[in-house]
């Protein structure tokens, strides 16, 4: 009993410190990802750092521009094409694109 409880501790830490890990901060999701598009504003998307563009977006809330970013809007694909990103990485790389645009 007591080793089975060390190893579903340790099962739980392992789990818990890689869920931690994975998640990269909204600048480096942004430099890796959505760069490619949102800095030059390709196929009509809002430029990085371009309050005109981001104002009606921002307006609309968080929650849409989360469900566009994770879904996929217009020609942007769902989670701008990154397969490997956590839905929490892509809410970070919204999160820091809305705060350059303020």
């Amino acid at each position: 009993m007591k080793k089975l409880t060390l190893m579903l501790m340790a099962a739980g830490a392992f789990a818990a410190g890689s869920a931690l890990a994975a998640d990269r901060p909204g600048d480096q999701v942004f430099g890796a990802v959505c760069t490619a598009c949102h800095t030059p504003g390709v196929m009509g998307a809002p430029r990085f750092g371009n309050k005109s563009d981001w104002a009606p977006r921002i307006a609309k809330g968080r929650s849409t521009l989360y469900a566009h970013a994770l879904g996929g809007f217009n020609s942007m694909p769902p989670k701008g094409g990154c397969s490997t990103c956590t839905d929490r990485e892509i809410k970070n790389g919204v999160d820091y694109m809305v705060s350059k645009a303020r």
